[in-house]
Order: C-alpha cells, then sequence, then structure tokens
C-alpha cells in the first residue's frame, strides 16, 4: 500500500467505520472522488477481509454524458472483479410528482436504492466520497442559510450504516491519488457553474476566501465541524440525562411540566423542544422554537402553532402538543 492507502486504512480503524469482514456498498458516479473510494477500498479490501460491492444511479440528467457515466463506473467494476448494481431514474419526472427540487429528489432516489440494496443484497455499510471541501461547503450553506450548533458540524463520517472515510482527505489529495495510481474519471461539467447554492459557493465563495487567506479556510472549517460535532455529543449527553432525571417531561407523550422547563436555561428548553418537535414530525425552526418557549411566560389556555395541524396549549401546568385538526392553522 501507498501512503495515501495507509492513511485510509488508519482513518477506518481510528473512526472505526468498517469492521473485519463486512459488506460495504460503494457509492461511485464516475467521478474523481468517487473512483478515489472505489481504489482506496479495493486496496485495504484484503487486509480488512472486506467484501465490496458498488452501486451507480444513472438520473438521466446529462443525457448521452449520464450514460457515459453509467458505461464508464460498468467497465470499472468489471476490470476489478466487482459486483455493480446499476439503476437508472428518471428523476425529473419524479421531482415533478413529488414536487422536490432535483436535487433532492435525486438524494432521496439514491439512498432508497442503497437501503434496498443492503436488505437484498446483505451489505453492512454504505461508503460515499465526500471529502473535506465538500464538508465545508455544507458548513458554508448551513452557515447563509441560518443553523444551530447541529448545522455546524456538517457532514457526519458515520451516520447510521453511511460512511464517509474520505472526508479528513482534501480534493488535491484526491487527485494526486488518482494521477499516482492512474486511475481514470469522468467529470460532471454542472458542477463547474455557479446557479445551484452549492456551485455558488465551490466556484465563487470558497476561491476567493482562499486567494486572501491561503491554505486557512479549510482546516478552520474542518475545526469547526469537529468542536462542533463534540459539542453536540455533550448536548445529547446532557439532555438525555435530563430527560430520565425528569418524567413530567413526557416527549414521547406529547407533553412538558412547566414547572420543571422553567427551571432550566433557556438553552435547554429549546433543546427539549426541539426533540419534542422531532418526534411530532415538524420542522424545527428559531421562531418556532420561540413561540413555545414563549408560552411559559403567558396565561394558562393560550396556545400557539407548531406547524402541520399540530399546536401547543398551556394547560393544567403542562406543554400539551395537540393535534388541532386543520394542517393550515397557524395562529
Amino acid at each position: 500500500m501507498n501512503k495515501t492507502e495507509k492513511k485510509f486504512l488508519e482513518n477506518i480503524h481510528r473512526q472505526t467505520l468498517v469492521a473485519n469482514g463486512e459488506a460495504v456498498l460503494l457509492a461511485v458516479s464516475g467521478g474523481p472522488d468517487s473512483m478515489a473510494l472505489l481504489y482506496l477500498f479495493a486496496a485495504v479490501a484484503p487486509v480488512l477481509h472486506l467484501r465490496l460491492g458498488v452501486a451507480h444511479c444513472n438520473f438521466m440528467l446529462r443525457g448521452k454524458e449520464s450514460d457515459c457515466d453509467e458505461a464508464f463506473v460498468r467497465e470499472v467494476c468489471q476490470a476489478l472483479r466487482l459486483g455493480c448494481h446499476l439503476r437508472r431514474f428518471d428523476t425529473n419526472a419524479v421531482a415533478l410528482s413529488w414536487k422536490k427540487s432535483i436535487e433532492e429528489t435525486a438524494r432521496l432516489l439514491r439512498y432508497d436504492f442503497f437501503d434496498e440494496l443492503c436488505r437484498e443484497a446483505g451489505y453492512t455499510r454504505i461508503a460515499t466520497g465526500h471529502h473535506s471541501g465538500d464538508n465545508a461547503e455544507t458548513l458554508l450553506f448551513n452557515l447563509f442559510r441560518g443553523t444551530s450548533i447541529e448545522g455546524l458540524r456538517g457532514i457526519r463520517v458515520r451516520h447510521g450504516a453511511i460512511i464517509r472515510p474520505l472526508l479528513s482527505f482534501t480534493r488535491r489529495e484526491i487527485v494526486v491519488y488518482l494521477e499516482e495510481k492512474r486511475v481514470a474519471w469522468r467529470d460532471d461539467h454542472t458542477n463547474e457553474g455557479i446557479e445551484c447554492d452549492r456551485n455558488f459557493i465551490r466556484n465563487r465563495v470558497i476561491p476567493v476566501i482562499e486567494e486572501r487567506f491561503a491554505h486557512k479556510l479549510m482546516p478552520s472549517l474542518q475545526r469547526i465541524s469537529e468542536h462542533a460535532g463534540e459539542l453536540e455529543e455533550f448536548i445529547n449527553l446532557h439532555i438525555s440525562r435530563l430527560l430520565e432525571a425528569h418524567p413530567g417531561l413526557d416527549l414521547a407523550g406529547g407533553k412538558l411540566h412547566a414547572g420543571t422547563m422553567r427551571q432550566l436555561s433557556m438553552f435547554e428548553r429549546k433543546e427539549i423542544l426541539k426533540r419534542a418537535l422531532k418526534l411530532q414530525r415538524l420542522s424545527v425552526s428559531s421562531n418556532v422554537l420561540n413561540r413555545i418557549a414563549g408560552l411559559l411566560d403567558n396565561q394558562a389556555g393560550r396556545s400557539v402553532s407548531a406547524g402541520a395541524g399540530v399546536e401547543v396549549v398551556l394547560q393544567d401546568g403542562f406543554l400539551r402538543f395537540r393535534q388541532t385538526g386543520d394542517p393550515s392553522d397557524h395562529r
């Protein structure tokens, strides 16, 4: 193994991303990041005794180029003697039917496909090729959009069965590795535009910042991401202990003892309310959190909308989540 492959293996061991003998599904688009992921896993698979498989999604968004990407991935898998799972999606039609953006639709289709393969072919891990630059873009995107500590964490190295073992690698490291190994890849020219917010951040915002602060942005954002992740873990542990210590804070039952909530800091109150909203499958926003938290300073009987036909009312000493029967009710 060369230097990059050794670093990759060390990352897997240090972050306990894959155990010996596991079956790993590699998400391979044909681009440089996913091709590096493919060849790095091929290099460490004999050491870890892994069973590898490849999944490729053809979203049929770039005409002949999409079909060429598919053919390219198929040929590479044949050369490496790896199982290749291909799936085509009429993404435009699905997006129209679901009333979602192309990007969100493609993401949902992709991960539904991966989950299906895990169930049917016994894969225990899904590996994607996200690197440190992707994490920086995500963090900045979340920051510009308005985010909490959770958003500052960026892309997680592990989320359920999904692992991202390239997050500590830069795009430059990936390209150098591919050139050293003489590995070809496919370029997606739609990534070069600026119409999409993420592309604008990648192609305009980050280069301008790096021109002024050379070699400082990426390491700084990576540290922020790591610190936010550590802080989020601490907060989750603290709130879990808080909920265990106070039976009156019944998230599953949709009722929170008002007296107990008033004894907590505003930060703790909002963290508990976030969890309550998520259990009700409601979106979390600062406006909603402020409205609900404000009920604690009001008289009994007052209520506010939590969205999607759910309201929160201060009643009998509790904040209670209840259905209004009218999803358009936003009192």
